[in-house]
């Protein structure tokens, strides 16, 4: 086993840590997963740091908080000069890949990756940039109820064309890197955009389930009595124009649990694609998303705020060759594994040229315990003032500005329904919580920023749109002239390249 392992990093989209056995939930129908976790590290309380898609990816890839690199929301340009650990892995001498959903927006669709093998499925453009000057406007582009009140079979969807594209080409790569001459370690990353809604999935994973294997939510509350931020998500998702029934979540549910398992059968294609080309013994896998989802809980639907279902996410790493199986109970988020990935690619991986906000947990992966902290950034649409987030042991701590602040036990109250922030007996924490608030973030410069940001992309993006577009979207190349058989190569020497293993 060399000491520079390759890894393969398995990422969902919207996989709330609720929705799989491995955590504790007694429906979803995850084999592969399961396995990975019975032989991996499973780190119970992991989170994003930002409830949405791009910015929880930005977050992770580099290493930081959204509001230090301007990663504000789905429509935020990824600055091309921040390191991510594509950069750093790659300079370290590793073939860094990417097969799938990363949501970047602008120009630079690479951020350090050698090769990149499909397209996204969403734009990057900044034509979904928020507006919080017009809040009550609700633009097309955002989540509706639609996902919920037509959930149910199909046949095809736009999602299941893009993730078979994903695994059959990361399968692909696999495969050739095997048969390469260049024998750098590599850095793999598979996204899938399952199970983000909208809620339908082909029949065959709807059969995997009958309505009655389907939990319901958990927790039940009027509007009324949601704190200020989640009934404005409720506004922004059009949930008060087009309200659900019990039928309607219980469909929208079971298609979540059949994506679900969609997700786990692409992950076994891509483990037993990796055992086939002989190189699982020196691979790390590992399996996180990049949020989660409310699934109904409170009345809320898909991600946006702080409550468990939308931010706590699964993280699994597999490599029973090198770490023990276990479970961590210690916090940790997306932001740490970026230091985690460069202490294990070794040394050289390690020239960090800016500051990290995450740490390593190599410590926690061989039995150590970890710092147990997680500190989370929302500054997209649903809100109209930063909203901000400190996890720590026990305790979840959640401000806005705008709102009353909120201040959850998640150990006696882990559905989050007792808000203690206005309890004479935790003041002291409340306000130790807001010390370090107001030592960590200066949310009024913050909010500057993030409407500065909004204003120039809106007009940058109507200026673009004017006369002649030119896209920014990856264009995946693929050279006919190099694939199969030519006459360019030596047919001996052809075939004995593509088989493998070598005779």
């Amino acid at each position: 086993m060399s000491d520079r392992p390759n890894f393969l990093i398995l990422m969902a989209d919207q996989l709330t840590a609720r929705a799989l056995p491995a955590y504790g939930n007694a429906v979803a129908k995850t084999p592969h997963i399961d396995a990975l976790a019975g032989a991996g590290v499973l780190f119970d309380s992991f989170y994003c740091n930002s409830p949405l898609c791009a910015p929880s990816r930005f977050s992770l890839l580099s290493g930081r908080q959204v509001s230090a690199i301007g990663a504000y929301d789905n429509a935020a340009e990824f600055p091309s000069q921040v390191p991510t650990f594509a950069h750093y892995l790659r300079h370290s001498g590793y073939r860094t890949v990417l097969s799938g959903k990363m949501h970047f927006c602008g120009a630079d669709q690479l951020h350090g990756f050698e090769k990149r093998l499909t397209t996204d499925i969403y734009p990057a453009d900044f034509g979904w940039t928020p507006d919080w000057a017009r809040f009550s406007h609700r633009p097309t582009w955002y989540h509706t109820m639609d996902s919920v009140t037509q959930a149910g079979p199909c046949t095809r969807t736009n999602q299941i064309d893009f993730d078979d594209d994903v695994v059959f080409s990361a399968r692909q790569e696999l495969f050739d890197m095997a048969r390469d001459k260049d024998k750098r370690p590599f850095c793999m990353v598979a996204s899938m955009t399952h199970p983000h809604d909208p809620y339908v999935i082909p029949q065959a994973y709807w059969d995997r389930y009958t309505h009655a294997d389907i939990d319901m939510p958990r927790v039940r509350m009027d509007p009324a009595e949601l704190d200020p931020h989640s009934r404005r998500l409720r506004h922004v998702c059009g949930l008060d124009l087009l309200p659900v029934n019990e039928a309607q979540v219980r469909n929208a549910r079971r298609a979540y649990y059949g994506a679900v398992s969609y997700v786990d059968d692409q992950v076994g294609v891509l483990l037993k694609a990796l055992a086939d080309t002989g190189m699982a013994e020196n691979t790390i896998v590992l399996l996180f998303a990049d949020h989660g989802d409310m699934l109904g809980e409170r009345g809320l639907w898909y991600k946006m705020s702080f409550f468990e279902p939308a931010c706590r996410i699964p993280l699994i790493v597999h490599a029973p060759g090198r770490f023990a199986a276990r479970r961590v109970a210690e916090s940790a988020s997306l932001v740490d594994i970026l230091p985690t990935l460069c202490e294990l690619a070794g040394p050289k991986a390690q020239n960090f040229v800016s500051p990290l906000d995450g740490q390593s947990l190599v410590p926690q992966l061989n039995g150590a315990p970890g710092k147990d902290e997680v500190f989370g950034e929302y500054l997209a649409e649903g809100a109209i003032a930063p909203l901000v987030m400190i996890k720590r042991g026990r305790y979840k701590f959640v401000h806005s500005p705008v709102d009353p602040d909120q201040l959850y036990d998640l150990r006696d109250d882990p559905e989050e329904l007792r808000n203690l922030a206005g309890s004479p007996a935790q003041s002291r924490l409340v306000q130790d919580f807001r010390a370090e608030l107001a030592q960590r973030w200066d949310l009024s410069a913050l909010h500057a920023a993030v409407t500065a940001s909004q204003q120039r992309r809106h007009l940058v993006y109507a200026a673009l749109r004017s006369g002649k577009y030119t896209p920014w979207d990856f264009q995946p190349l693929r050279d006919a002239s190099r694939l199969y058989v030519r006459n360019d190569q030596d047919l001996g020497d052809l075939e004995a390249m593509a088989r493998f293993p070598p005779i």
